[in-house]
């Protein structure tokens, strides 16, 4: 399976507020359109694409070696 950034599953080793659009999407997959993955992700904490800490959220960012993180 191809990995698809933004409108995928991201794995439970995250923080339990990062939320992501692929949440919310509930579509086939298709390989020809250009998805951007641009401000898919946001916290519930402040609603935005930065964390209480003023750093950026992603899949990657939001991990337990930040303040903020919340265990799934």
């Amino acid at each position: 399976m191809m990995e698809r950034s933004g409108l995928t599953n991201i794995g439970g080793n995250r923080c339990e507020k990062l939320r992501w659009k692929g949440m919310y999407i509930e579509a086939e997959w298709d390989p020809t359109i250009q998805h951007s993955n641009d401000g898919a992700f946001w916290c519930q904490h402040t609603f935005n694409c930065l964390g209480p800490d003023g750093k950026a959220v992603d899949e990657f960012e939001c991990s337990p070696a930040r303040k903020c993180y919340e265990e799934l």
